[in-house]
């Protein structure tokens, strides 16, 4: 049993992924009202080591030796990864021992208007920010965010990184020879940040205790493309940023704060832009998801733009431009991964068939991350085989007759 590291799980974006968490439950700059984890219970903006990086690298060291590789490894849990000073020292881990592995980052993006936040990102194959509201009012409503952050602060965070994101990129598939170093972060800080006891952990690759199963190998393969919805290919080892923003019916939609969403993404000019929509129970009851005609409306408003005639060429002022939005579907049946573990779904109908649970009362049976229980449950209802009812403590979970 892992205690930093969770799955490998089914997402909707990013195939196998295996998630790392370098924050306890539940510390985060925001406390948006339709978090899948909860409530935050310490809102905070300070960076330190929540848990000790050195074991985090030790069982990522571990799951290396013992288990196929996932299509991911994810940055994400139960809080804000950022948070965690040490994430740039297990990234580099990672991109070291397993450089075959992508590796992407999960954040909400509220930090990322320090440079510091922004080069432990850098070498991370896809980094995914969120920007759900581009007015301050709306902002505050949805992500109830830390009192010192600022919604201009935030959107120019997501914008120079951005920038010095793609430049990074640039520079490095520019580069013939694999072994030369990039200067690629601001004021020439160090690419990497190990130190050497980091580096005393890594070891050589162990290819035979590595072997694919065949169910495994094939989604990792032949199997990726067909059963992916994206348009973008994340398995792309040149790096993407695909900037997320979940609609809410009611609440962000409207065409003010549409307008000004569109004009944030306009700025930061990400690689896509991923809209999405409530899958599970928020932190908050009463929240309404967006239907899939809206998600399409929202697409289309979000996708083109005409470039000021400021920013145009002088013979053809006005040019019609576009950006690369797409609407997250659902992710692939979890009975096709090898690595699903069908006692995890035993225990939970079980456990709920005696008396409903919340999701953190499974989490505590299971000994398992409410993340990773959240997978299990939206596999269950999707089956029909569980339902969930809103009550004083939390959303419950019992099994339908």
């Amino acid at each position: 049993m892992y205690k930093y590291l969770f799955g490998p799980v089914p997402s909707r974006r990013l195939g196998i992924s295996l998630g790392v968490d370098l924050v306890t439950h539940k510390i985060c700059s925001l406390d948006c009202i339709y978090c899948e984890c909860g409530k935050t219970t310490e809102l905070t903006l300070e960076r330190r080591a929540y848990v000790p990086h050195e074991w985090v690298i030790k069982e990522l060291g571990h799951y290396f030796d013992n288990h196929p590789d996932p299509d991911y490894i994810t940055f994400s849990g139960s809080g804000e990864p950022t948070l965690n000073i040490n994430i740039g020292r297990v990234i580099d881990f990672i991109k070291k021992r397993k450089p075959n592995i992508s590796v992407a980052v999960l954040t909400n993006g509220t930090l990322l208007n320090q440079k510091e936040v922004r080069n432990s990102l850098l070498k991370a194959d896809l980094v995914m920010p969120s920007l759900d509201a581009a007015i301050s009012s709306t902002f505050k409503a949805v992500n109830r965010p830390h009192k010192n952050i600022d919604i201009k602060d935030y959107i120019n965070g997501l914008v120079d990184f951005t920038s010095m994101y793609k430049a990074f990129r640039r520079k490095k598939s520019s580069l013939s020879d694999e072994n030369k170093t990039f200067p690629c972060q601001e004021n020439n800080a160090s690419c990497s940040d190990s130190d050497d006891k980091t580096n005393s952990l890594g070891s050589d690759d162990k290819a035979a205790s590595l072997k694919f199963n065949d169910k495994l190998l094939s989604l990792n393969s032949g199997d990726k493309a067909s059963s992916s919805s994206s348009d973008v290919n994340f398995s792309v080892r040149n790096g993407k940023i695909a900037l997320e923003i979940l609609i809410l019916h009611g609440i962000n939609d409207s065409p003010e704060d549409l307008t000004a969403l569109k004009d944030a993404c306009i700025k930061i000019a990400p690689d896509v832009i991923q809209i999405n929509t409530l899958d599970r129970p928020g932190a908050v009851s009463g929240i309404t998801p967006a239907s899939f005609n809206e998600l399409e409306q929202i697409k289309s408003f979000l996708s083109s733009y005409e470039t000021p005639e400021s920013e145009s060429d002088g013979d053809n002022p006005g040019n019609d431009k576009s950006l690369n939005v797409e609407i997250i579907a659902a992710g692939r049946d979890r009975k096709k991964i090898s690595s699903y573990r069908e006692d995890m779904e035993s225990a939970i109908l079980e456990t709920i068939h005696r008396r409903p649970c919340t999701a953190d009362d499974l989490s505590k049976v299971t000994g398992s991350r409410i993340t990773e229980i959240n997978k299990y449950i939206s596999t269950l209802e999707q089956k029909g085989e569980i339902a969930s009812v809103k009550q004083k403590r939390g959303v419950f979970y019992h099994t339908v007759k």
